[in-house]
């Protein structure tokens, strides 16, 4: 049997509007997975029932058939039909039990998608990704989210690795000839094959236990390398604290009696929700004070929170079809935001969530690639992992919840659990079960099928008593999309006393008109004053606000507003003038000078947080024409100086106040880290001559080798790097030394040169020719490349596209998904500048042909606009 059977089909687009059921459903699979030293033997039994008309559809990728039966009926090639994506059988009957055996070579599978090796030599191991169709790359199978079965699993592996893992629970093990040895897992509750996972390493294990609120006792074991053990302390904790969080806050507990998580260095996704058995990157599990920043050690703690959240909201309740993945990845990113504001600051946690989606999601609307939270077509699914499906979604699932409040969303999710538990649904069921409480949010469905970012924009009138808010909506119409509707947009919004700084009223208005006005009667009955409007509190929708603010306006909010993330939007919006609109810096400098220091005392990381300047990137997106890096760069470093000189007093002051402590993992602790990071580059910045830079070096390298954590430590090399300071090789050499033998903390090291202001092009690619760069590995590709993108004036050349492109050449053939996913951080390339969108339209051209993966494809054809 050919490995790739000729008869190979052209990509076609897939669309939501031709969805069937599947023909027959799968009862019950037993699976058994041989490993040998060059490939793997993969045996699947499953037994099928009709359930529709039609075909019985097997899909299967990149397998080599050895045999079929039909209900013990050996099948010859004339019994079926076959090509590279799907085995078909013909007339099957209404009930049979299909017998296949594959071989499949995972020691060469370099996609990361499937079963796949993962590391070299003694950190070899055998992993599984499966989402969103991996499987077939496994076995033959009807792999779509909406066929669910229960699975017993038996695997079968050399000895060298001890660790033998799969979904369930673990029914049998023991010994083989051969020096093999074998288990048996068992799921007894039914799943897509999506969830699918299975481990072959060898790997040590924390293991802790947990009781639920119903009584069932948990073992919860994290599996890493060995040496790797110790950094699993904090995700531990962060599980326990995710169980009990989703027990008080959802009434969802935990159904089987083991939870395992495995980190693996080689991993596309950030984590993997699998059944009981979690596959995470190691770079969303492992963390300790010595080798992890305060930001990843959070960002840790938030995805072990998603990925534990998804038991509900992804596995026990899954998608109909992957139109609908926003269902589940919304709605869990909504969950994990929610946990993660309930961890520190709801206000920090708002302004980060919010500036991601800001970076990405806007930008992503703003692009030939804007598509809705539920796509209507795709070619690629791996494709709609976008920050529109999940980021863009969690704000869809936040803004139902605000209109419904607390009480009436418990009831909403409730009845969800309650209806839908045990199916593959639509995000049509998720409303209406909300909906049960007699508040129809099904008004909302007109967000997940259109796309753009919608524009509010107002103003306020008064008069002797009334105040008056007009409010409109906007909504780009984007090619190949119908007119876009009137959406239903919450505006939280407050109103304060100019005079006193008194907050006077608070409401949610809802515009779902495209202009409205919005009445507070007999506001001004007491007394006259001049009002403030705060709009868009918390931001309670996804838009872009287009208020008439005056800049003393936004400067009272900066030092009024009781909202915190309303204070840091407003600051954002001064700067905002400054950059985009070139307007003068006096009222933002003020307002800083106004806030910082006050707040410096009272809410650390509130502070850093306030003097956010949005990334080169980030404006980037924003500018739909015309854009010019050069001029973004130079407008946003002028800024940056401007507010550096302005304070330059105060950093001084506030740094030596700021002494070095011993490592806390408290909120408190966190901010001051933060706000001491966040005055040394402040201190650095300030330009007034030598002494000063003698200073700001002096304290720098005292902070490199007296800190007590990775924070410290990187926030001082940092610096160093970016400040193009003496001593910065001298650093990075020491920073390399310590932590040559941690996979991780080398990924910050390659990024800190790849992000350097003053390395050339070249010298970033100079990186992907050191020793430990491993092109194998994700997150070494991102952190070499996200530097590139991190600085548009180098990116948007024709020598750093160039490069940029020839390495998306190379992925392509080796990791399509990774490719394409750092593609888009091409998508802008038509609001440049006359002269480099012509030479960057030219390139994109250029190269469509050097790419085979439909993956990157469909990618370069949306950004380019090609039907």
């Amino acid at each position: 049997m050919p490995d790739v059977p000729l008869n190979t089909p052209t990509p076609q687009k897939i669309y939501l509007k031709d969805y069937t059921p599947p023909s027959f459903h799968v009862d019950n699979i037993d699976l058994t997975i041989q490993l040998y030293q060059d490939n793997a033997k993969v045996t699947a039994t499953l037994n099928m029932t009709r359930k529709t008309a039609g075909d019985l559809v097997l899909l299967g990728r990149e397998l080599q058939l050895e045999s079929i039966h039909l209900n013990g009926q050996l099948l010859t090639e004339n019994d079926y039909q076959l090509d590279s994506e799907q085995l078909v059988i013909k007339n099957a009957p209404d009930t049979c039990i299909i017998n296949t055996v594959v071989t499949i070579v995972p020691q060469k599978n370099t996609s990361l998608e499937g079963l796949y090796q993962a590391g070299e030599g003694e950190d070899k191991m055998f992993v599984t990704q499966c989402e969103p169709e991996g499987f077939r790359k496994i076995t033959f199978y009807p792999d779509r989210p909406d066929v669910l079965a229960t699975f017993t699993t038996r695997i079968e592996a050399d000895k060298k690795f001890p660790t033998l893992l799969a979904n369930g629970n673990l029914i049998d093990k023991g010994d083989l000839d051969d020096n093999r040895h074998f288990a048996v897992w068992q799921d007894p509750t039914k799943k897509p094959s999506y969830l699918f996972a299975c481990v072959m390493a060898d790997l040590a294990v924390l293991t802790d236990h947990y009781t639920t609120i119903e009584g069932r006792d948990v073992l919860l074991e994290l599996y890493a390398k060995p040496k790797n053990i110790e950094q699993c302390h904090v995700g531990m904790q962060a599980l326990k604290d995710s169980m009990k969080w989703d027990e008080d806050n959802y009434g969802r507990a935990y159904d089987l009696d083991r939870y395992m998580i495995v980190a693996v260095s080689q991993f596309n996704m950030g984590a993997m929700e699998n059944k009981g058995l979690n596959i995470f990157n190691t770079a969303c599990v492992l963390s300790s004070p010595e080798t992890t920043t305060d930001r990843r050690n959070f960002n840790v703690k938030a995805v072990i929170a998603h990925e534990y959240f998804h038991n509900w909201t992804g596995n026990r309740i899954t998608c109909r079809d992957w139109f609908q993945l926003c269902l589940k990845e919304g709605f869990t990113v909504f969950r994990d935001q929610s946990f993660s504001a309930d961890l520190h600051s709801p206000a920090v946690q708002r302004i980060d969530d919010v500036a991601v989606l800001k970076a990405h999601q806007f930008a992503e609307d703003a692009s030939p690639l804007a598509h809705p939270p539920r796509p209507d077509h795709f070619v690629e699914i791996n494709n709609f992992y976008t920050a529109t499906v999940y980021e863009k979604g969690a704000e869809i699932v936040r803004m139902i919840a605000n209109t419904l409040g607390k009480e009436k969303f418990r009831q909403g999710t409730d009845e969800y659990f309650r209806r839908y538990d045990g199916q593959a649904v639509t995000v049509e069921d998720l409303l209406s079960a909300l909906s049960v409480s007699g508040t129809n949010v099904e008004q909302f469905l007109d967000w997940y099928t259109q796309p753009a970012t919608p524009v509010v924009s107002g103003y306020w009138l008064k008069d002797d008593k009334n105040l008056t808010i007009h409010l409109a909506q906007k909504i780009r119409k984007v090619a190949n999309y119908p007119e876009p509707k009137n959406l239903p947009i919450p505006v939280k919004t407050a109103i304060f006393n100019r005079q006193t700084g008194e907050l006077v009223k608070e409401d949610l208005l809802l515009l779902t008109q495209s202009e409205q006005d919005f009445t507070f009667e007999n506001l001004f009955n007491e007394h006259d004053f001049e009002p403030v409007i705060s709009l868009l509190r918390d931001f309670s929708a996804p838009v872009i606000l287009q208020f008439n603010y005056s800049d003393d306006d936004l400067a009272f909010l900066a030092e009024h507003e009781t909202n915190g993330f309303n204070r840091w939007q407003a600051v954002q919006s001064l700067v905002n003038k400054i950059l985009l609109n070139n307007q003068s810096s006096t009222a933002y400098l003020t307002a800083l000078a106004n806030s910082i220091p006050s707040l410096a005392n009272s809410d650390a990381m509130l502070a850093s947080r306030l003097l956010d300047l949005p990334s080169e990137r980030e404006l980037g997106s924003v500018i739909q024409q015309n854009y010019d890096p050069d001029f973004v760069k130079q407008q946003r470093d002028k800024t940056k100086q401007k507010v550096a000189n302005h304070l330059k007093d105060f950093w001084q002051t506030a740094y030596t106040q700021l002494p070095i402590q011993d490592y806390q993992d408290t909120a408190k602790a966190m901010g001051e880290r933060a706000w001491r990071n966040t005055v040394l580059d402040m201190v650095l910045c300030v330009n007034d001559g030598g002494a000063n830079l003698d200073t700001a070096s002096q304290w720098t390298t005292e902070q490199y080798h007296k800190a007590t954590c990775m924070t410290e430590r990187y926030g001082a090399l940092v610096g160093a790097v970016q400040y193009n300071l003496p001593n910065k090789a001298e650093l990075l050499a020491d920073f390399y030394q310590r932590f040559k033998h941690d996979d991780l903390v080398m990924d910050m090291w390659f990024g800190v040169q790849a992000s350097d202001e003053s390395a050339s092009v070249a010298d970033i690619f100079a990186l992907t020719e050191h020793g430990d760069f491993d092109i194998n590995t994700p997150n070494r590709v991102r952190a070499v490349l996200g530097g590139l993108l991190s600085q548009p004036t180098k990116l948007w050349t024709n020598d750093g596209l160039v490069r940029y492109l020839d390495m998306m050449v190379v992925l392509d053939k080796r990791n399509p998904l990774l490719a394409s996913r750092l593609l888009q951080g091409l998508s802008n390339w038509q609001t440049l500048v006359d002269d480099k969108k012509a030479m960057a339209k030219a390139l994109l051209n250029d190269y469509q042909a050097k790419f085979e993966s439909k993956n990157v494809k469909e990618t370069l054809q949306n950004m380019l606009n090609v039907e």
